[in-house]
């Protein structure tokens, strides 16, 4: 029975998983998005989510328990300088998979995972939201009652001028 053991091993060795999420990690955040089999897309979100969360604050020994990880230069130095301040005020989910079909050869699961906020297309319609603050009702409602009228009176004056310079 395997109560409790929540890690898909994906039929490897300790040594050979570790080192294929590695792997994998490293790419994912190299070329934002990669292709794999719908099991190591899974395993690779709960292996570089945590990176992902380290990375917000940018100390040494982030750097280093990154480098742990990753064991690749050149990828954590992308994670800090170029994919943390993307994520910086995202609370979690810096990934997402979606599901391809089934691969030719074996007919396996295939599955395209990549980091949320560098993907154009979903993002594209979306503005960037201003950070808001709560205020008294009070407050906020008095502002813009006073405000619409004078944005309605303007066109109407540039109408009655237009009309006497016409004359």
């Amino acid at each position: 029975m395997r109560h409790g053991k929540k890690i898909n091993h994906l039929g490897r060795k300790t040594a050979h998983r570790h080192s294929m999420l590695a792997n994998m990690a490293c790419s994912l955040i190299e070329h934002k998005r990669i292709n794999t089999t719908v099991a190591k897309a899974k395993a690779l979100k709960q292996f570089v989510e945590p990176l992902v969360t380290k990375s917000k604050e940018d100390t040494t020994q982030n750097r280093r328990l990154c480098f742990a990880k990753m064991r690749q230069k050149d990828a954590v130095a992308e994670l800090f300088r170029t994919v943390a301040p993307k994520v910086g005020d995202r609370p979690g989910g810096y990934t997402r998979i979606i599901k391809l079909g089934n691969r030719l050869g074996d007919n396996a699961d295939m599955a395209m995972i990549e980091l949320v906020d560098f993907n154009e297309i979903y993002n594209a319609g979306k503005a960037t939201k201003k950070k808001t603050t709560r205020r008294s009702r009070r407050g906020s409602a008095a502002g813009t009652e006073a405000a619409a009228p004078a944005v309605k009176a303007a066109p109407a004056k540039a109408e009655k001028e237009a009309k006497k310079e016409e004359e």
